[in-house]
């Protein structure tokens, strides 16, 4: 990709996972020669992650640790990893190990006609539960928004940088991912969705399902719903103090 990519992996106590989900964009970058870098933010971590990624950049310059001193939620991680990036093109996945890098490939064709091209899980590597209430918060987005994308939550998503610097987010919760493709869309941005495979978590814990992280998400999706009402203002990638 001319202009360079940022690769961004949010991580919060991700220490059993972070060296090989690093590792694996490294190489995945090296085999093509193209200008890159990494920019892992640990959002508070109270394991090693940080520890990890350091002793990884220490050797490669490739890689930059972001790191925020106390747990500021999802959104937040993605903002600082947003505004350190210095890409023509910025990526995001989780550092969970639950997607693979090498399906960048799904979307990189679209990059010359799409402003974001985001991925929906083929076949989600989540338990019952969790597929059901993703289902159910997707067709809530969708009946808001009309943002028209089947998997909002998708944690593959890319964007040219001038989609990032023009519409602006809020939120620190897991509602970014929404909030990215809602704001995207209102501002007339082409959106490309493709099928990527998605692989079960053999490591670590999520923590998407907390009460709290639910609860905050939908704090966030009412607050949108009010900003996007005529008249209200642009909101910076600025985060909260760490």
């Amino acid at each position: 990709m001319a202009g360079g990519l940022s690769v961004v992996l949010p991580a919060y106590n991700e220490s059993a996972n972070i060296r090989g989900s690093v590792e694996a964009v490294l190489g995945w970058m090296a085999e093509r020669g193209n200008w890159g870098e990494v920019i892992v933010v640990d959002d508070g971590s109270h394991d090693d992650t940080a520890v990890v990624v350091r002793a990884i950049a220490g050797t490669d310059s490739r890689v930059r640790l972001v790191q925020h001193t106390r747990n500021l939620g999802y959104g937040a991680a993605l903002r600082s990893g947003f505004a350190a990036a210095r890409g023509e093109y910025i990526f995001f996945t989780d550092a969970d190990l639950q997607f693979r890098i090498e399906d960048m490939a799904r979307l990189s064709p679209f990059t010359s006609d799409y402003d974001v091209v985001v991925g929906y899980r083929e076949q989600r590597a989540d338990p019952l539960g969790r597929r059901i209430n993703a289902r159910a918060w997707n067709e809530l987005v969708n009946s808001l928004f009309s943002v028209g994308v089947r998997d909002v939550d998708c944690a593959f998503k890319l964007f040219h940088r001038r989609v990032l610097e023009r519409v602006g987010v809020s939120s620190t919760g897991a509602f970014l991912n929404s909030e990215l493709l809602v704001r995207a869309r209102s501002a007339g941005f082409r959106i490309k969705e493709v099928p990527v495979p998605h692989y079960p978590r053999q490591a670590g814990r999520a923590t998407g399902a907390r009460v709290a992280v639910i609860g905050r998400a939908f704090w966030e999706l009412l607050s949108l719903h009010e900003d996007l009402r005529p008249g209200r203002g642009r909101i910076s990638l600025a985060v909260p103090a760490s």
